[in-house]
């Protein structure tokens, strides 16, 4: 059985699923000082509004909210149903603490208290 929908009814219900997807989602990309809301991610890659977001492409910054998450290297890959698909190429993950280069001893002191 086929249902038709007149094509404003079906642009309506089309701007709403994507307004219910933006609303929900923290997921944002930061280029540069710019920042483009992600409407879904997955294992290999990211999509975003083609009308938003343009060809990015090169190093970004993945957040979640304010969660800095990750260092991405993406090239757009396709644009189908008013949206552009990313793909990650290379990921590396943020840390809050620079790296050493030495392992450190879990028993060690946190700090020295001195003698006055």
């Amino acid at each position: 059985m086929t249902t038709y929908l007149p094509p404003d009814v079906q642009a309506g219900l089309d701007e709403a699923r994507k307004r219910a997807v933006r609303q929900s989602r923290r997921l944002r990309v930061h280029a540069g000082e710019d920042a483009y809301p992600v409407l879904r991610a997955w294992e290999g890659g990211f999509a975003m509004e083609a009308g938003k977001a343009g060809h990015l492409r090169g190093l970004v910054d993945l957040y979640d909210g304010t969660k800095h998450l990750s260092h991405c290297l993406i090239v757009a890959s396709e644009e189908e149903g008013g949206e552009i698909r990313f793909e990650l190429k290379r990921v590396t993950p943020a840390s809050d603490e620079a790296p050493v280069d030495f392992e450190r001893d879990p028993q060690a002191p946190v700090a020295l208290i001195g003698r006055d």
